[in-house]
């Protein structure tokens, strides 16, 4: 990896936050306007797909752009929104972050495929045990990192391909977006864990009835909802592998 290329990102990030920004308090980009789209940012400012996407990320948290769902993203009256406050190194580890789901995406997506192939008994055991460990936790309103990591993981060694699982585990519970996010509101509310919950037995279902293209297209699926999400849904969304495509229109 070019190490300068990724300490730079930030900076070239934070110049097109504060770039668009001064448009919208210029009224260059009044309220009601739309951004332009993900591709002119990238070829108006010469930046990486990355570095578009974690400038929105901000201006969203920010509260001063929200999206349309089929029509793009567009400047909000601020002072009308709530603004969603990261620490300094939460807003430092968004790209990385997203370069990790990016990755897991490529990764997990043909491992669910492999494991409705191979699975045994036992393993599609253990992968429900660690589902249902997860169910247990948010009844009790406890953590469930550990318990999402453990289901992910129980998937990857349901492959019997020694890489799998080796590389899940150098990442660790950082896979797990939404730990790394910790002052963000909602990422822990019964609602949202619910629903990453089902998507862990849509995935499972499909490896149960050994369907791969199922399984597949769920665990991929969590990339493809970032249209009609506010501001903390889209940073919580980062949980659900948004950022595979995290285009906004």
């Amino acid at each position: 990896m070019d190490r300068t290329a990724t300490k730079r990102r930030p900076r070239m990030a934070q110049t097109l936050v504060d770039t668009l920004r001064q448009q919208i308090e210029a009224g260059a980009l009044p309220v009601g306007a739309q951004l332009p789209t993900e591709p002119q940012l990238e070829a108006q400012f010469s930046v990486s797909r990355t570095v578009v996407r974690e400038a929105i990320t901000e201006l969203r948290a920010a509260g001063l752009v929200t999206p349309i769902q089929g029509k793009g993203m567009f400047v909000t009256d601020s002072s009308q929104t709530p603004a969603i406050v990261l620490t300094p190194r939460e807003i430092q580890s968004i790209p990385q972050t997203l370069e990790m789901l990016e990755f897991r995406i490529a990764v997990e997506t043909e491992a669910a495929a492999i494991v409705a192939h191979r699975r045994s008994a036992q393993q599609e055991e253990a992968i429900r045990a660690a589902n249902q460990d997860m169910a247990e936790q948010i009844a009790a309103g406890v953590d469930t990192i550990d318990a999402d990591f453990a289901f992910h993981l129980a998937i990857a060694e349901a492959t019997n391909n020694f890489y799998f699982a080796d590389t899940l585990t150098r990442f660790g519970k950082r896979s797990i977006p939404r730990g790394q996010f910790p002052t963000l509101p909602g990422t822990n509310d019964e609602s949202y864990l619910q629903g990453v919950l089902a998507e862990h037995e849509r995935i499972l279902e499909a490896i149960a009835d050994q369907e791969p293209e199922a399984a597949r297209r769920h665990a991929g699926s969590f990339a493809r909802q970032p249209e009609a999400l506010s501001p903390s849904q889209a940073l919580r969304a980062l949980d659900r592998s948004l950022i595979h495509s995290m285009s906004y229109f």
